[in-house]
């Protein structure tokens, strides 16, 4: 299949592909299969992050492909044990090594979690800027963070993330997390994308994908791609792989986007945790 999916530019002059692929919890001894599967479909894009524990799984199915490393764009996160800036220093050379690549496409901060380190992601974010400054990482930007968080990275930091990755959904549209980074030059990228399958069963999305002879999951991909959201399902289904992949053939008209807006419940479609509270680190 050929890969049709668009490249976005970003703030930092780099570009991205708008759909990837995710691995956010597919076992390590999968995370080969899968991937070397969606690279084979034509993904350009692949996501993990070091507390996925499958980064050195996507680097060996990346190396398997038989593409070169500049056609894929490969992005990972900093582990929240690791906010330190000696500690980032030594986890982003790890995941260098798992991966077994010389730089990253794109890193980011996990989480900002303004409960931990004294509150102190700036310095955290301080690191990354170095990261980019000697090309290890071609891009750097951050995941979860609210617009409070981003105002203080834009007062005490010189690089703007060039991405924002968020939880994002017909039930969470997130929207004014959204509207800081367009104002701001952030790319969204919408993690959860289909609500962890809550919104495959919702009528208003069957009814569309009926009208429009396709999948539930796809109408919702294509809703997030039309909004400039970044995209990368997960999944291990081969036949799902493809069907996420087959969204830039149709269109959706401005009445749709509206109906598939309508369905959110504003902090109450929240499925994943709120990252003005969120504290997790690995034990």
């Amino acid at each position: 299949m050929a890969n049709t999916t668009p490249d976005i530019s970003l703030n930092d002059g780099n570009t991205i592909p708008q759909l990837g692929f995710g691995v956010f919890q597919i076992e390590p001894k999968d995370t080969a299969e899968a991937v070397g599967r969606a690279l084979k479909i034509g993904y350009r894009h692949i996501d993990t992050a070091e507390m996925y524990g499958n980064e050195a799984e996507v680097g060996q199915a990346v190396r398997a492909s038989g593409l070169s490393r500049g056609e894929v764009f490969v992005t990972s996160k900093l582990n929240n044990g690791f906010h330190r800036p000696d500690d980032a220093r030594r986890a982003f050379d790890s995941t260098l090594a798992a991966l077994r690549m010389d730089y990253l496409d794109l890193f980011l901060i996990h989480w900002p979690l303004p409960t931990r380190y004294d509150g102190d992601f700036v310095s955290t974010w301080k690191v990354l800027e170095e990261f980019q400054r000697d090309g290890r990482a071609r891009s750097v930007g951050v995941s979860n963070f609210q617009v409070p968080h981003l105002e203080r990275l834009a007062a005490e930091a010189d690089v703007v993330p060039a991405v924002n990755q968020i939880e994002a959904h017909p039930y969470f549209a997130n929207e004014e997390v959204r509207a800081y980074g367009r104002a701001h030059n952030i790319l969204t990228e919408a993690w959860s994308p289909i609500a962890q399958g809550k919104v495959l069963h919702d009528p208003t999305l069957i009814d569309i994908a009926g009208q429009l002879g396709r999948t539930v999951a796809q109408v919702v991909l294509r809703w997030h791609v039309q909004r400039g959201d970044i995209v990368f399902p997960k999944s291990t289904t081969p036949s799902r792989i493809e069907e996420n992949f087959r969204i830039f053939d149709f269109e959706l008209d401005d009445v749709t986007m509206d109906r598939i807006g309508s369905l959110d419940r504003g902090e109450a479609g929240r499925q994943g945790p709120n990252p003005d509270t969120f504290d997790y680190v690995p034990a």
